[in-house]
């Protein structure tokens, strides 16, 4: 839709004396900019709405403690390649709505410190990994050779931090 509307406004170009290049606004191209000004708008009420749903999901379960990682989220803005879809997650809003939400709920909420490498530490033995990269989607423990998934590693050791601090 976003292109529809750069294409009408490249076919209403007009050139000035000046040199300068005008555009003239027809009645069409409103219509159209209206139409994606409601779409637009109807997906972000979908995202707030998803952000809601999870985690009045996550507080319904009752647990003893939520434990969220302190990211930072400027450092990854700065990636332009992931830096529209880390803007579209709205982590911030995220971490408000289950910071408050856990909070109504006396469910003790524990923000993890953002130098706490819960990716690099083996959750099994200890053993401390510094050359996993962010491509490697498998943890793999050099000293006792267990094997899992980075993302559920880094949640058992959330959890144990969660445990060690609550």
């Amino acid at each position: 839709m976003q292109r529809k509307v750069s294409k009408k406004y490249e076919i209403n170009k007009i050139e000035t004396k000046g040199g300068e290049t005008r555009y003239k606004k027809t009645r069409n191209i409103i219509k159209l900019e209206n139409q994606l000004k409601k779409l637009n708008q109807r997906l972000t009420n979908i995202r707030h709405n998803y952000s809601h749903q999870v985690t009045t999901e996550i507080i319904k379960r009752k647990p003893s403690f939520i434990v969220v990682e302190d990211l930072n989220v400027a450092g990854m803005m700065k990636n332009k390649h992931l830096s529209k879809a880390i803007g579209e997650q709205r982590f911030y809003e995220f971490y408000k709505q289950i910071q408050y939400k856990s909070e109504w709920n006396n469910i003790k909420f524990v923000v993890a410190d953002r130098y706490f490498s819960s990716s690099k530490i083996c959750s099994q033995c200890g053993s401390y990994n510094k050359d996993l990269k962010l491509s490697d989607r498998k943890y793999i423990c050099e000293c006792c050779g267990s094997v899992l998934d980075r993302d559920f590693n880094a949640s058992l050791n959330l959890k144990r931090y969660g445990q060690e601090i609550a």
